[in-house]
């Protein structure tokens, strides 16, 4: 089980502008740029939305639809920076917080999606769309908890009804974790008597894994691989552990406690971290398949550029790693 993330299909179909944010010239140039959004022309969409950006550097719909272009290239580190500075400029609006939710769901990491849904209810309490996904949210805690309960005693048959029933809940079509398309337009902050102002949301009826919908189980895996590396460039240790398996095979007869304690100390302890992952190779068979990549990672300690081949596991919809290797 995965929350997916799904931002494509009338996305951004109806940008508010505000007067208080943008001239007329200016909120042309952002619809054009919604306009080439739509059309999957990414980059030329950013030229537009910089080119307002670079006017009027605090306008909300602009660097939203930025927000979006870049979760699209899949610079999610972008993203989350820039969804987290509109929440601290415009902290009445609750679409950013949904956003930022919806990728850090993408890396695995719940406990912060959480918080950032919780903000957004805060903000907005009649925002239908947070409960929902804060809903998914706690089901997906809830799974790593029988999780971990059956790792301690695989007997455990109440637990394993209880994964089941959640394993259960997320099975297509169920529609999954829907991000916000458009931002409500910051000059009318009293969003819960402004309904017409919330943006509409995006929703999906694929499985719950981090791709778009109907794509092959090639796509799904690529997708799998590049959330993994985007949460170790962004040091998010718990997002990075959670796309290992429960039986990973550990290298060097480590416990998983011992690896994983290892792994927390080389991602914390450079100031930053890249890792860039080109796809060579992808075999499926069945439920297991075989990824090998060219790995390129660098930090302020560190720099390599190799071949690895990593082993995954289709585990209630969603692929981990279930060994790692270099060459």
């Amino acid at each position: 089980m995965f929350i997916c993330i799904s931002m494509r299909s009338a996305v951004c179909a109806t940008l508010l502008f505000s007067s208080a944010f943008a001239f007329a010239g200016e909120a042309e140039d952002l619809k054009d740029a919604s306009k080439l959004y739509q059309q999957n022309r990414f980059d030329a969409a950013l030229v537009k939305v910089n080119g307002v950006l670079a006017q009027t550097p605090k306008d909300a719909q602009g660097r939203f639809l930025k927000g979006l272009i870049f979760t699209e290239q899949k610079k999610i580190a972008d993203a989350i920076q820039l969804f987290t500075g509109l929440t601290e400029d415009f902290p009445e609006l609750p679409e950013p917080y949904n956003n930022l939710a919806v990728l850090y769901a993408g890396q695995g990491n719940y406990d912060k999606a959480k918080a950032a849904l919780e903000l957004a209810i805060h903000t907005h309490p009649t925002y239908g769309t947070a409960y929902e996904n804060l809903g998914d949210i706690y089901a997906q805690l809830a799974r790593r908890s029988y999780d971990k309960a059956l790792q301690l005693d695989k007997t455990n048959a109440t637990a394993q009804s209880k994964l089941a029933m959640v394993k259960e809940l997320f099975q297509p079509p169920r529609a999954t974790l829907v991000a916000a398309a458009t931002p409500a337009a910051p000059a009318k902050p009293d969003l819960a008597k402004t309904p017409t102002a919330a943006a509409k949301p995006v929703t999906t009826t694929s499985p719950a894994t981090p791709v778009v919908a109907n794509e092959g189980a090639d796509a799904q895996i690529s997708a799998a691989i590049q959330s993994w590396a985007t949460a170790w460039s962004s040091k998010d240790v718990l997002g990075y552990l959670s796309f290992y398996s429960t039986d990973f095979e550990t290298p060097d007869k480590l416990t998983r406690a011992e690896w994983e304690a290892q792994r927390k100390v080389r991602i914390e302890a450079p100031a930053s971290i890249n890792v860039n992952v080109k796809i060579q190779k992808i075999t499926v068979d069945g439920n297991e398949a075989t990824v090998v990549f060219q790995q390129k990672y660098k930090s302020d300690k560190l720099a390599s550029n190799n071949l690895k081949t990593v082993k995954l596991i289709k585990s209630a919809d969603r692929w981990m790693i279930r060994s790692e290797r270099g060459g």
